[in-house]
């Protein structure tokens, strides 16, 4: 980091904890957020492990049973499924804005994920060894759609049109029952992606059925889509016996903000986050300690008019940070420490600074690219690394639906140039039967 000063930390009080860009009250923040998530506890973990092996044990009659008891619907092997039919009826019957506007977002986010298609490959080596890569599309894919509140028509589309890009043979979505059905939205969205097969199955019950299989849900090779405590640790319980995206924790953006960024869209931007949830992290980044007593201001008025204020103020009041850092450097620099979900960089030149980042799940550049832009049709996807594990995780897209082989074809005569050293090497390792397999190819007469 810089060896300038940090400039004074403003005293007003707000809805953001205000603390330097180094020392000890800087530390202890970043320790708060690095631990906001929520932390499962022993009880849950028992249940879903005993939701996941009472269906793994008795399939369909195990997943209806749950059904009922959690949701309150009676279902059966004939109403399970979503018919198609309805699903094109409901993308018929939305208002024409609504479905314009989801077949844009469609539309830009295949254009976008079509891009990460990825290709065999193979080249010869000098002893005339042929290697490569074969890459394949999986055969199956699960999407988890919440319901209730959190029905997102966006997340439907973010999470099955990459993998339909991907060639994957068939995408599974499944979706809570719920007394009122699928909400159509999610329905319409599920149709515009594409989506072969959906089931009114939800919670850890649906992440067994999707992992396991049953008489109704064929079992898939990898389980994507957000969801509650519940869901998240069924698929972190499953892995192993399928893949999963990822285990997401709550949302956060960091905004890196010079002094001449506009108060009232910082605050708007980290207001679009805080609303989420009380667990989200909305950080302000910036050299202006006049910009930092702005936001405050700017936010306190925003939020009196936020449908979802009670939420946005409880994450702000909780996790809601501004960091007071002596230059744009740091503050890079700061970013970079914490990787974020969202950054944006609302500082004059933005793209002199992006070679600089190296960490985090999407980067928006300026203050005309706002984070919500991302979240729906921008095109490239919303499903991020959280809580820090952009460090080392990517954003959904098109790779994670494929998987690579690798493509071995040597001749004797490579062999006879490279198998001496096979040998060797296997014996230094005690394995007599690998030195074998290679010795006895190397004795073998010339190919007529």
């Amino acid at each position: 980091m810089s060896t300038k000063r940090a400039r004074r930390v403003p005293a007003a009080a707000g809805l953001l904890t205000v603390v330097a860009g180094r020392g000890a009250a800087f530390a202890r923040r970043l320790a708060l957020l690095e631990t906001r998530g929520e932390r499962v506890s022993g009880a849950v973990e028992r249940t879903v492990r005993a939701i996941l092996d009472d269906v793994r044990r008795r399939g369909d009659a195990a997943l209806f049973a749950y059904t009922r008891r959690f949701d309150g619907v009676a279902l059966t092997a004939r109403t399970i499924e979503v018919p198609q039919a309805a699903m094109a009826h409901a993308a018929a019957a939305l208002p024409r804005t609504v479905r314009r506007d989801l077949e844009l977002a469609a539309r830009r986010i295949r254009d976008f994920h079509r891009r990460q298609r990825q290709a065999s490959w193979s080249y010869r080596d000098a002893t005339g060894v042929r290697l490569g890569q074969q890459v394949r599309a999986l055969d199956r894919v699960g999407v988890y759609i919440p319901g209730g509140t959190a029905a997102y028509p966006s997340s439907v589309l973010m999470n099955v049109i990459p993998a339909k890009v991907a060639g994957v043979g068939e995408v599974i979505g499944v979706t809570p029952a719920g007394r009122g059905g699928v909400p159509p939205a999610v329905l319409a969205a599920a149709h515009i992606a594409g989506i072969d097969r959906l089931f009114r199955v939800g919670g850890a019950q649906a992440i067994a059925a999707l992992a396991y299989g049953t008489r109704s849900v064929r079992r898939v090779d990898k389980i994507c889509g957000p969801g509650n405590v519940y869901v998240a640790t069924a698929k972190r319980l499953v892995f192993g016996t399928v893949d999963i995206d990822m285990i997401a924790g709550p949302s956060e953006v960091l905004i890196v903000a010079d002094g001449r960024a506009k108060p009232a869209w910082v605050a708007a931007d980290l207001l679009s986050q805080a609303e989420h949830d009380p667990l989200a992290a909305a950080i302000l980044v910036t050299p202006s300690a006049a910009l930092v007593r702005a936001v405050q201001a700017e936010l306190a008025m925003q939020l009196a008019t936020l449908p979802r204020r009670a939420i946005a103020r409880r994450a702000l009041r909780r996790h809601g940070t501004a960091i007071v850092t002596a230059s744009v450097a740091e503050a890079i620099a700061v970013a970079n420490r914490i990787a974020p979900e969202h950054l944006e960089l609302a500082v004059a030149r933005p793209e002199r600074w992006l070679p600089s980042v190296r960490h985090a799940g999407a980067i928006f550049l300026g203050e005309h690219t706002p984070e919500p832009f991302g979240d729906y049709l921008a095109g490239p996807n919303h499903v991020l690394p959280t809580g820090g594990s952009a460090r080392f995780s990517s954003p959904l897209g098109v790779y994670d639906f494929v998987k690579r082989s690798s493509v071995i074809d040597a001749s004797l005569q490579a062999l006879r140039r490279l198998g001496p050293a096979v040998v060797r090497l296997a014996q230094l390792e005690g394995l007599d039967a690998h030195a074998h397999a290679m010795a006895l190819r190397l004795g073998a007469p010339d190919p007529k």
